[in-house]
């Protein structure tokens, strides 16, 4: 029996890259939230799979998504789809004559591409399953340069590279709409970047976590970890006005060594500022300071519509605030020397998120999101290791593998009400809203983990198996 959809809904075929595979539905979610649209996928929808049919969406919907979209390939209006050849014609010859007749007319013309996931076809295998489409009425003429339309056959060949089948699990027929912004990987690669440091994020996430935020024009973005600004170059991307904190003078600055190889020293150039201007989003940047996050620097209100941050771990970067043991914590009212230079001192992990999130909780917009790294050691990972706060709510919990025994998770959350003094009250008497003290030795496990696996002597490669740690 053929599968099909009815004459009166439409449906799209999303077409995903086959990376950061976790990321992929809570994107989806948040770029449709913007359009005030929900996710409806299909019956048979399965989250691991490269195709996804969607329901109940407008093309302009779709073209909205495919927009900003890293983790979304190509997007195409569904004709028919089926288990086999047989199940596809007869699901194309049921799709609704009108909605095909504005796209095969006489003056138009066409394509047809054909894609296969999990297998490569030789060129006459593929033209053998154009051909085979012949009972499609298309009157136009064929143009492999510049056509008035594109149509895709794809065909689905499973997951594991291992066991492919010699027929396709299902095969989809569509009229393609747009392709997705896995340019931006390439184009905001940090390879090509002015100004980079250590733990400077990745390209594909940057934007992959703009677009979880929900950072659209004219929002203000704030990243209290803000290092080399990476964060900051993908949201000014889609026109958000941007600015950030961070403890290192340095890095702030763009001051002392550089990161690149055969570069000893950072030139006069290489700050934030400067990479937003190599990508033409320099109107966006506000500042950034130097500011430890510890400690209150923001006036009292609601100022960002989103905070996006990747806090230092211990790995690359320490994780230090200013303080001291000491009992005097100040010079005296009477001291008129030289400006204090604070000294540092350890800023734990749970101390971190629970500072991350209080923040977020006083100085978000309702309905503006905190969208953030958590690293963890996977044999003790569980849900309760998540920081939780009664202002905020978990939207989505999304894996990065880093090795066999470490991970990130990239944590989600949005703004539902303003803090109360109740809260405070349940940060004491909920052990949900309390932090979690085993972030705090993330750094030995992490290390402990290296050791077991490739002995003592290679502790120095630990540093290279992820970017922001």
């Amino acid at each position: 029996m053929a599968l099909h959809c009815g004459k009166t809904c439409r449906q799209y075929l999303l077409h995903l890259a086959h990376d950061s595979v976790d990321f992929r539905l809570p994107e989806l979610k948040a770029l449709l939230a913007l359009r005030g649209r929900q996710c409806d996928p299909s019956e048979a929808f399965r989250e691991k799979s490269p195709f996804w049919r969607l329901r109940g969406l407008l093309e302009e919907d779709v073209l909205s998504v495919m927009s900003r979209t890293v983790c979304g390939k190509s997007a195409f209006e569904l004709w028919g789809h089926g288990r086999t050849a047989a199940e596809l014609k007869s699901s194309l010859l049921e799709y609704p004559t009108e909605k095909m007749t504005p796209f095969l007319q006489e003056e138009s013309t066409y394509k047809i591409n054909v894609y296969t996931f999990n297998k490569t076809l030789l060129f006459q295998d593929r033209i053998e399953k154009i051909d085979a489409l012949g009972y499609l009425p298309f009157k136009g003429k064929v143009s492999l340069k510049d056509p008035d339309h594109i149509f895709c056959l794809l065909e689905d060949y499973g997951l594991d590279p291992n066991d492919i089948p010699e027929e396709p699990f299902h095969i989809y027929f569509g009229r393609w709409i747009a392709d997705g912004q896995r340019e931006l990987i390439r184009s905001h690669s940090v390879k090509k970047r002015h100004f980079i440091g250590n733990t400077s994020m990745d390209a594909g996430l940057s934007f992959i976590m703009a677009n979880h935020a929900k950072v659209k024009a004219h929002d203000l973005v704030y990243d209290p970890f803000v290092g080399t600004g990476s964060l900051l170059v993908a949201c000014s991307h889609f026109g958000a006005y941007v600015c950030g904190t961070d403890i290192d003078y340095n890095t702030i600055h763009g001051v002392g060594k550089a990161s690149r190889k055969n570069q000893k020293w950072r030139g006069p150039d290489e700050n934030i500022r400067a990479n937003l201007r190599q990508y033409g989003t320099e109107g966006f940047y506000v500042d950034v300071m130097v500011s430890d996050a510890s400690k209150p620097v923001w006036r009292k209100g609601a100022l960002f519509d989103a905070i996006i941050t990747d806090p230092p771990y211990g790995i690359r970067e320490s994780t230090r605030r200013t303080g001291s043991h000491k009992e005097i914590m100040s010079p005296p009212e009477d001291f008129f020397g030289e400006s204090h230079v604070p000294v540092s001192m350890a800023y734990h992990l749970s101390d971190i998120f629970a500072d991350l999130l209080n923040f977020a909780a006083h100085h978000l917009v309702i309905g503006g999101r905190l969208v953030y790294w958590l690293p963890v050691y996977r044999p003790e990972y569980c849900e309760e290791m998540v920081p939780l706060h009664p202002c905020l709510s978990v939207i989505s919990n999304c894996e990065q593998t880093l090795s066999s025994h470490t991970s990130r998770r990239l944590i989600t959350m949005e703004k539902i009400k303003e803090p109360e003094k109740s809260d405070v009250l349940a940060h004491l008497a909920d052990p949900r809203f309390s932090p979690y003290q085993g972030h705090n030795s993330f750094r030995e496990k992490y290390f402990s983990g290296i050791t077991k696996k490739n002995g003592k002597g290679s502790e120095r490669t630990a540093t290279t198996e992820s970017d922001g740690l």
